[in-house]
């Protein structure tokens, strides 16, 4: 069974608007990971457009993606995208609809992988499934809208949500990697667009939180999404969900945040910003902060309240041992 603590959650948003107040934005703009600002809208559209759509369960159990480019370490999507920033500037024409459709899974292996501090190559999961993705892309790109990403935003005029199927949201998912049914790809890519100005949304009452695993990890743990009876023990024994069970379970969690987001006065991408780096430094699968103590990497990003966390005031959780599971086992996918 599957609802949402409608209450618990606009107690949440209140404690995250609270905590969010004069925090800063992040404005994706660090050199490692994203186009110069000076870049055109098109080379900025392009590059986010393919690095999401290649944004997805990077790491897997007992083979985390993590390696070293130019002697500095990163981990997961962090990796990614500082080899995707490589790309754009020794290679600049991978980011065409022309090259996207002629990809292979032996490039996305060339490409996106890096040398281990211990030793060996961290290459990407299921490369063949990225190289799909990819050349559906830059196929649909070159029929549909002339082989530019910005043409998507053009037509869809800044609405996210228009007529039938005329909004941004909408437009992207003729695209296979933007077909999650929770539509969390299309959501981050609207984030990072609209950060770097290069899509104006016209109706903010629109946006929804890009629910991934991390978030939906969250959403069980502090109660606001209420997960109980087989679904929870599938969970505490790590027995794989069927898609249907995820999508249940993460639009649950889309919704709740959206309660929270009006309740604590927050934008839901901001909310996200916080809730994605809560997830991995604070909220972790394996040693959450309340059970593990707090950690540098969660001070880092203010999710400690002494040696806690800053849900814990709210955490279903932390009172009931029973809901400290860790995450829904959801791997084979690229819809997060």
């Amino acid at each position: 069974m599957v609802w949402i603590d409608y209450e618990r959650a606009e107690r949440f948003g209140k404690l995250l608007g609270a905590h969010l107040r004069g925090a800063s934005i992040d404005g994706f703009t660090d050199p490692r990971y994203y186009p110069p600002p000076t870049s055109s809208r098109e080379t900025i559209a392009m590059y986010f457009l393919v690095m999401v759509a290649l944004d997805h369960r990077l790491s897997r159990p007992g083979r985390p993606y993590e390696g070293l480019v130019e002697g500095e370490f990163f981990h997961g999507a962090d990796l990614l995208y500082r080899l995707g920033r490589k790309i754009l500037d020794e290679d600049p024409k991978f980011f065409t609809a022309e090259r996207l459709s002629k990809i292979t899974a032996k490039d996305i292996e060339l490409l996106f992988s890096a040398p281990k501090p211990e030793g060996g190559i961290a290459k990407p999961p299921d490369p063949h499934v990225r190289a799909s993705l990819l050349r559906d892309l830059g196929i649909k790109l070159s029929k549909l809208f002339d082989g530019l990403a910005y043409k998507i935003i053009v037509e869809s005029g800044g609405f996210l949500r228009k007529g039938v199927g005329k909004g941004f949201i909408d437009l992207l998912k003729v695209f296979t990697a933007y077909q999650d049914p929770v539509e969390k790809k299309p959501f981050l890519l609207a984030k990072f667009l609209e950060r770097r100005g290069v899509l104006p949304i016209a109706d903010p009452q629109n946006k929804e939180v890009p629910v991934d695993n991390h978030l939906a990890r969250i959403a069980v743990r502090t109660g606001i999404v209420r997960v109980d009876g087989e679904l929870l023990e599938k969970i505490a024994a790590g027995i794989p969900f069927t898609p249907e069970e995820d999508v249940i379970v993460r639009y649950a969690a889309r919704i709740a945040y959206k309660v929270a987001s009006a309740a604590g006065g927050v934008d839901p991408f901001v909310m996200d910003d916080l809730l994605w780096q809560f997830g991995r430094k604070c909220c972790t699968r394996d040693a959450p902060t309340c059970k593990a103590g707090c950690s540098e990497g969660c001070r880092r990003i203010g999710g400690c309240a002494g040696d806690s966390c800053i849900f814990a005031p709210i955490c279903r959780a932390v009172r009931e041992p029973l809901y400290m599971v860790s995450e829904h086992r959801f791997i084979d996918t690229w819809w997060y």
